[in-house]
């Protein structure tokens, strides 16, 4: 019973989490956002003390139950896994501990995040690693599966789906999440366990709890046949059958040994009741003429925890009703990269941004990409050639669950200036083509950009441009909206830190 509860839970738990990374649309997040939120470190950046607290104590009640139900990696371990024993039974054995190995990934984990290595506490934290797997992997077969079902739905004249533009990562977005994958699928499929057991900070951060976890798997030895089924089908190779010992700081609760126990050899019980009987049963069997004596192992230890400081895309028409392409916009070359409104500036983005990508999955325009840069490797960054980032929308402040990018509202958000406009007269269609154009002033939001004339002494001359830096927000929308191509003739540049206006 225990083992299909854990499998309910978890497999519950990993279908939810993985709709937040696919649900374009945004509504789940106001119902199952939390479960962003109490993985464990988003919830150590957050400085999230009621979900530290919880799963501290769950770890110290119920042993790593977290690696099982709560954190998606484990349960896709699983899943992966449980696919290989169909084709090859009983196929694990004991192994002992990596101990340097899993300190070392917890040591370098811990001092990479305190010296700002962001990319490498990104591309270790589990939680994150599969969120990029969810957002540039398994989304865009989403949305496609979307269209061709908004595609049937309009032949039978039902509005049910409506299509949406599919967003395709960069090549070295996707190469890293493809990467991820592989390495997962792997391990899992020839070891189990190995990924949480050996290289995941969190598993051997949890690890240390859980060796003082009051309800364990433990063994009865009186009724012990050695028959060695639940060595062998240990996922985290944790149980030495021979020596009735079990890791208990490997041991993830998934309780698939207590289901090939024939024997009633394994319990999950408080410790110390599980110890008492199993004494009394030694005793009576002695009594008897039988012999069997416990051998158990003392773990003690100190526990070190992280320390850490640190939807619809617009749609664009491709052509002049069908008359002429239009070439596609091009990214400029900025000088300062431009960080989400709520972010702050690229300071407290870099220090709590674990690279989740569920700001990117939720940014109806998608002016939200993961960075390609090697210091912020996979965070977000804001880029306007598919549209530009609306004063009303709030959504990747929302779904944060680090606080990298902290909660605005829409008013507040349109007197936060995240960039500055700068316009290139060369790139300009009036300098350049000698056509009127006043696009960028009818779409700025604030009024930050006036047309003053080339030729002030002409009354019919051309106008261009002028920018008050004072009242720009950075928002894009004048670069987005520019008919120069490949290259707008006004970008935006990012602010370092960011300021009200």
């Amino acid at each position: 019973m225990l083992h299909k509860i854990r499998l309910s839970a978890g497999s519950a738990l990993f279908a939810l989490v993985t709709l937040l990374f696919l649900d374009f649309t945004g509504t789940l997040h106001q119902w199952f956002g939390w479960l962003a939120k109490i993985q464990l470190l988003p919830a150590i950046l957050a400085v999230n003390l009621a979900a530290l607290v919880c799963l501290a104590g769950l770890t110290l009640l119920f042993g790593r139950v977290y690696c099982s139900v709560i954190c998606p990696l484990g349960v896709l371990q699983d899943a992966i896994s449980g696919l290989a024993g169909k084709f090859k039974k009983n196929r694990f054995r004991y192994a002992p501990a990596k101990t340097w190995l899993r300190y070392a990934m917890l040591g370098v984990f811990i001092a990479a995040g305190l010296l700002g290595v962001h990319s490498a506490v990104a591309l270790l934290e589990p939680y994150s690693a599969y969120g990029r797997i969810a957002a540039n992997l398994l989304a865009p077969c989403y949305q496609w599966g979307n269209n061709l079902l908004a595609a049937l739905a309009a032949r039978a004249d039902s509005y049910a789906f409506y299509s949406v533009t599919v967003w395709l990562p960069g090549l070295t977005v996707l190469v890293v999440a493809a990467l991820t994958l592989g390495l997962i699928v792997t391990l899992a499929w020839r070891g189990g366990r190995t990924y949480c057991n050996t290289l995941c900070p969190a598993g051997t951060a949890l690890g240390l709890l859980s060796r003082f976890a009051l309800f364990r798997p433990v063994f009865d030895p009186t009724r012990c046949k050695k028959c060695g089924r639940c060595e062998r089908n240990c996922k985290a190779s944790c149980i030495d059958a021979s020596n009735f010992t079990i890791d208990h700081s490997r041991c993830v609760s998934c309780f698939t040994c207590l289901t090939h126990c024939r024997f009633g050899a394994l319990r999950y019980a408080p410790v110390s009741i599980s110890a008492r009987q199993g004494t009394r049963r030694a005793a009576a069997d002695e009594k008897n003429g039988a012999t069997g004596r416990v051998s158990r192992r003392g773990f003690l230890s100190l526990v070190g925890l992280l320390a850490l400081t640190p939807s619809a895309r617009a749609q664009q028409p491709r052509g002049d009703g069908g008359l002429a392409d239009i070439q596609d916009k091009k990214a400029p070359a900025r000088k300062t990269p431009i960080t989400p409104p709520g972010a702050g500036g690229a300071r407290n983005l870099g220090q709590r941004c674990t690279a989740c990508q569920l700001c990117v999955s939720v940014c109806p325009t998608h002016v939200l990409r993961p960075s390609a840069r090697l210091a912020t490797l996979m965070q977000p960054e804001v880029t306007y050639e598919q549209g530009y980032c609306r004063p009303e929308c709030t959504k990747c402040s929302q779904v944060c669950p680090t606080g990298a990018i902290r909660a605005i509202t829409p008013a507040g958000k349109s007197a936060i200036a995240i960039g500055q406009a700068v316009w290139l007269q060369d790139n300009c269609i009036v300098h350049r083509d000698g056509v009127q154009c006043d696009s960028c002033v009818i779409n700025c939001p604030t009024g930050a950009i006036t047309l003053v004339a080339v030729n002030p002494d002409d009354k019919k001359s051309l106008k261009t441009p002028l920018l008050d830096g004072a009242l720009c927000i950075g928002c894009g929308a004048c670069e987005n909206l520019c008919p120069a191509r490949p290259f707008s003739a006004i970008y935006v540049e990012g602010n370092v830190v960011h300021h009200s206006v």
